[in-house]
């Protein structure tokens, strides 16, 4: 139960409780991740159905990108923005470290980030059906993402919060993450829902592996940046798949809830 508290506590600004800090049991709670998401997607699948009433679809749509920034802060943009400017500012493999520990942002991370959320939001806005589905498979797979990257892929700084989750994640808590998100995705998304999970999982491999030998490393920053581009990329799957094979998010019972 601690372990989901500091998750819940470390990737959203709702907090339930204030546990006795305890290194073992933060650096475990990687295996509550996808629950996490499980519980911004539904808010944010509330966020819209509420929004949908009041305002027209581009502006409700509008509302569940704010409403994501509120409900975890903004962490996983900033880590976006420190990682493209460190990663792509073409310089040795310190510099570029150091360049992501700057509280600053550059002219890469600003441009990113602009790039990012126009795209989530077209994204977003096109959807015009299964969007509560949506909304949870985005949310779980993107944190699911990153709990794949801190177990499998090692952790280039000395210290930091990131630190404790590579050392105490491992094969258990992955193994806990992947059952819940493909329990998730299979409920929220039928077939669909798990074409996009094995999909996201080649994307998240293929970009853990690059940031690997660009930085030698992973790092919290880029935790963060993984989570933003596998949302990005699940909504970029999701859209066309349920827009020309509906079938696939109806081929399981469970998936008939978020049609």
């Amino acid at each position: 139960m601690k372990s989901f508290v500091f998750a819940l506590q470390h990737l959203t600004r709702l907090h339930i409780s204030n546990p006795a800090f305890d290194e073992r049991t933060l650096g475990r709670s990687g295996m509550f991740f996808p629950l996490v998401g499980l519980i911004l997607g539904a808010l944010l699948a509330g966020a819209d159905l509420l929004a949908g009433t009041v305002f027209p679809p581009l502006a409700a749509s509008a509302a569940v990108l704010v409403a994501m920034v509120i409900l975890t802060g903004g962490m996983h943009l900033d880590g976006f923005m420190d990682t493209v400017d460190g990663v792509f500012s073409g310089r040795p493999r310190e510099k570029k470290l150091e360049i992501m520990r700057d509280s600053r942002v550059g002219a890469f991370g600003a441009l990113g980030l602009f790039c990012l959320l126009l795209f989530k939001f077209g994204l977003v806005a096109g959807l015009t059906g299964g969007r509560p589905g949506a909304f949870i498979v985005m949310a779980v797979t993107g944190r699911w993402a990153m709990t794949y990257a801190i177990a499998r892929f090692p952790y280039v700084r000395k210290e930091g919060l990131g630190k404790l989750y590579s050392q105490y994640t491992g094969n258990f808590e992955l193994a806990v993450a992947t059952l819940t998100a493909l329990a998730v995705n299979l409920a929220a998304g039928g077939a669909g829902g798990l074409i996009i999970f094995i999909s996201a999982l080649a994307c998240t491999h293929m970009l853990c592996c690059y940031l690997h030998k660009v930085l030698g490393g992973l790092t919290g920053d880029t935790y963060g940046f993984l989570n933003e581009l596998l949302e990005v990329f699940v909504l970029a799957l999701y859209l066309p798949l349920h827009s020309h094979a509906p079938l696939l998010f109806s081929l399981w019972q469970g998936s008939l809830l978020f049609r």
